[in-house]
């Protein structure tokens, strides 16, 4: 059992978030705009415990795809600055009011945004998850909890240490971000159960890791956010944005939940769309497994393609591997997608405006894109800054996770003297 007093860090965590509740939203965009700078200026150090996770990952045989999730370099670190600058830029929510109104008593109604208080996460392999989390929380008034994998610890420390060194230096409290410093497995089962103290618990990682946190987590969990994700080529596609489009949902960053796993394609189409969907994907390294149709028209000549299983549908693959299916109709894709999607990120290709229509109001996911990939389901696409998580939850928070999702609400009433008749 490890000895990291989980409710020391808690009460500490409790305590910093009625702080930065209280904090001048001046006061905390200049603590964000210090890390945003902070994560340029100091990243050779990051880089340098990066490289340390990294070395360790690879030695330990971790496959690429996890080890591309674990990479921090210098492109990266400046991707993370900017979504912390524009977390920065985002007005607070909190203290924001909204339905107000007069009551035929006189009374003035009206709803206040504040935080939640303690954000709990746990989280794999991904460090920028680290500052995106952090960055949001601190915006929004939540002091965070972070529990983050072994194969990350050097880099998630590092990261951590930076966070804590701006906070203090806008006048905040180090305490508003915690990691805790150990990887030990007790430390999941442990925060399981704090409840005293995290009011929020959202877990970033495998299916494993989400249905654990949902069926033991004593405090509400964001327990959504497997992405098996679909893109429908329907029979009126621009056959080249179609292969664009699902060539960057798959390929421009295959480890990440919105990345493409199953290609559907109209059967008036196959012939024209597959064998150039598949000579892109051929040179990007993708594995595509068949149904027997289009694998017919394939072939297996010169592009890796095999024979799909029946497992090979409704598989988040995190991988350079996807599944291809050709249908017959729209109804037979939107069947698929009901039986085989996470209600993650769902798209449809077509020049069709009723089947775009009809795709956007059936399918039920967090999100929904028409000729657009399925990588855009995310924070800082969205304009929100950042996010937290992807929600697939239909309670709460649905998709991408920003300020507004992080905070609730409580009622104000206003009056001069009314109390309850009757």
């Amino acid at each position: 059992m490890t000895n990291v007093d989980l409710d020391q860090i808690g009460r500490d965590a409790r305590s910093a978030s009625g702080q930065l509740a209280r904090a001048a939203p001046g006061q905390v965009t200049h603590a964000l705009m210090l890390l945003a700078d902070s994560l340029t200026g100091r990243a050779d150090g990051i880089i340098a415990a990066n490289s340390s996770d990294v070395e360790r990952a690879r030695a330990g045989g971790m496959d690429d795809h996890v080890v591309d999730r674990l990479v921090l370099d210098h492109e990266r670190l400046r991707a993370v600055a900017d979504g912390v600058a524009s977390v920065a830029a985002l007005p607070s929510p909190v203290g924001q009011e909204t339905d107000s109104r007069v009551l035929p008593n006189g009374v003035r109604l009206s709803r206040r945004r504040v935080p939640l208080g303690v954000i709990g996460v746990i989280y794999e392999s991904r460090p920028n998850v680290t500052v995106d989390i952090s960055s949001l929380c601190i915006r929004s008034g939540n002091a965070a909890i972070l529990r983050g994998g072994k194969e990350s610890i050097e880099t998630n420390t590092a990261l951590a240490v930076l966070i804590g060194d701006c906070l203090a230096e806008a006048g905040l409290p180090r305490a508003a971000v915690q990691l805790i410093p150990s990887t030990d497995r007790s430390v999941v089962e442990g925060m399981l159960r704090m409840r005293e103290h995290i009011d929020l618990l959202i877990p970033r990682g495998g299916a494993e890791l989400v249905m654990r946190v949902a069926r033991e987590a004593t405090m509400p969990a964001i327990t959504g956010g497997i992405g098996v994700c679909h893109t429908y080529v329907d029979s009126e596609a621009d056959i080249e944005m179609a292969a664009r489009v699902t060539y960057n949902a798959k390929v421009q960053r295959p480890s990440v939940c919105n990345a493409l796993d199953t290609v559907l394609v109209h059967s008036s189409v196959a012939g024209s769309f597959l064998p150039r969907m598949a000579a892109m994907m051929g040179e990007a390294g993708v594995e595509l497994r068949c149904d027997a149709r289009a694998l017919s028209i394939i072939g297996e000549a010169g592009v890796n393609a095999r024979r799909a299983e029946a497992s090979d549908y409704g598989q988040e693959f995190l991988s350079l591997t996807a599944s291809v299916r050709v249908v017959s109709s729209l109804d037979e894709a939107l069947s698929h997608i009901e039986e085989y999607g996470s209600g993650h990120s769902e798209a449809i290709i077509t020049e069709n405006y009723q089947a775009a229509r009809r795709f956007t109001d059936e399918v039920d996911a967090s999100a929904v894109f028409v000729n657009v990939s399925t990588r855009l389901n995310d924070g800082a696409e969205f304009g929100l800054g950042a996010e937290v998580a992807i929600s697939t939850n239909k309670m709460h928070a649905r998709g991408p996770m920003g300020l507004s999702e992080l905070t609730s609400y409580k009622w104000i009433a206003l009056g001069d003297g009314q109390i309850k008749e009757g």
